[in-house]
């Protein structure tokens, strides 16, 4: 086994890197197959959601990736059964279900904000949940406010305590009306797993209707929920008095596809992603055409390639599904660097992500960052001075430098940008990209990358 760390094996593994360090010689293409698993966004949701059933849940395609870990350690401590089945199976036993000490939840949480959707599905198998201080990448402001005042309106009664948020349910929880000012991901997550066992109906207007929140809505409905979506972004559910187990293939992660087909157009390569999918990667594919990418679709998955000549400029705007996603912009941004003239990416789901563009800036690219609203309208973020928009001059080549990775996806761009540069360059903090990539130390192998760990 080479310097990587047992984030090869199967999924109940122990996930990470030996080293926090690589060393990348650029300027080879990327060349080859990797395959892509379940999508880390729906994965460890489903995993909470096995806490409702009141029997066994199985989860297939479970990637080997810390954020799975994080979850497991967080069901084990609040007494749910986890074991290995199948390569990539989870099998949860949620029977014993039982409240955790906040300094174990605090311990297996780390970094990771996914406590805070625990505490729907604890409040109605325990009436109580804790919540210790959140983390996570730093990209912009992802608030717990609006989920402590949504399930308040569940019922839940929410104390605030030096060493985190203590809520409890005097009585069953009840359904509720509630408007999002704007479709987030993690807000509809929260009114799902906490309202299919609530008393009444809830409906959830301005939802976000991602494909991993539908399929979450397809897990919840395997169990028993009563969950109808409509087309103006309106979620109604019915509550149910329990739920049982689900068997559940999980859906691909289209993040992580799209990310290799970024690295295939940046290194000139030609890339086959086994598992990935036309229908929920329809935006990005356009974009990627757009850029002067090339793709072949086949039954078990997409072929990414560069076709030769010029790559050539385009204006994106992140938004909600089904718009461009936020996090295909950052591995897109370097293959943007190689394209001849200028490029627009205007972010309207996060306000700070453009962190990881100060280390392409080192490396020889030309990008210029604005507060201004440079896509094709406004956004939230135009009145309030925030970095959101980006210019991207190019083609210019990329020299290797050293690098530290700020986050998940600004980190695999990071990747890219070294794979691409002339020169070596050295990359530290390359454990953060564990998170949500599968064995990518593995996959770089696989696709002739020329690297070498540092210990």
């Amino acid at each position: 086994m080479n310097s990587v760390a047992k984030d090869a094996r199967a999924s109940g593994a122990k996930v990470g890197l030996e080293a926090e360090t690589i060393i990348i010689r650029g300027g080879r293409p990327l060349t080859g197959r990797i395959d892509v698993k379940g999508a880390k966004n729906l994965v460890t949701k489903a995993m909470v959601a096995a806490i409702l059933g009141d029997t066994p849940s199985t989860l297939r395609d479970v990637p080997a990736i810390s954020d799975v870990q994080v979850v497991r350690g967080l069901l084990e401590v609040h007494g749910v059964t986890v074991t290995d089945g199948d390569p990539g199976e989870l099998i949860f036993d949620p029977s014993r279900v039982e409240s955790a000490h906040m300094v174990d939840i605090d311990a297996h949480a780390g970094s990771s904000r996914i406590p805070i959707l625990f505490c729907g599905p604890l409040l109605h198998r325990l009436g109580e949940a804790f919540i210790p201080d959140l983390g996570g990448c730093r990209i912009g402001d992802r608030p717990i406010d609006f989920h402590l005042e949504v399930l308040a309106q569940f019922g839940a009664v929410v104390e605030k305590l030096p060493s985190g948020i203590r809520l409890s349910a005097p009585e069953r929880l009840r359904g509720t009306k509630i408007s999002l000012p704007y479709p987030s991901v993690g807000a509809t997550e929260q009114v799902l797993l906490t309202s299919v066992l609530a008393e009444g109906k809830t409906e959830l207007a301005g939802a976000a209707i991602e494909p991993e929140i539908m399929d979450l809505i397809n897990i919840l409905q395997k169990m028993g929920a009563i969950i109808s979506v409509d087309t103006d972004r309106v979620i109604r559910i019915e509550g149910v008095s329990k739920l049982k187990g689900y068997s559940h293939r999980a859906l691909f992660d289209r993040n992580e596809a799209a990310s290799w087909a970024s690295a295939a157009l940046a290194t000139e390569g030609d890339i086959f992603v086994g598992g990935a999918k036309q229908e929920e990667l329809l935006t990005f594919l356009n974009i990627f055409r757009k850029v002067g990418g090339a793709f072949d679709i086949a039954d078990d998955g997409i072929r990414f390639y560069h076709p030769g000549g010029e790559l050539k400029p385009v204006v994106v705007e992140t938004d909600v599904h089904p718009g461009f996603m936020t996090d295909w912009q950052q591995p897109l941004v370097v293959a943007l660097t190689k394209a001849q003239g200028v490029s627009i990416v205007h972010e309207t789901v996060y306000e700070q992500r453009f962190g990881f563009v100060e280390a392409l800036v080192q490396m020889g690219a030309n990008i210029q960052l604005h507060s201004e609203c440079l896509g094709s309208s406004p956004c939230r973020f135009g009145q309030r001075n925030f970095v959101h928009s980006a210019v991207i001059s190019g083609p210019t080549p990329l020299h290797g430098a050293d690098i530290e990775i700020p986050d998940l996806r600004g980190g695999f761009s990071h990747l890219i940008a070294a794979l691409t540069a002339e020169g070596t360059s050295r990359v530290s903090n390359v454990g953060i990209i564990s998170r949500g990539y599968e064995n990518f130390i593995t996959k770089l192998q696989q696709l002739g990358a020329d690297f070498s760990l540092e210990a």
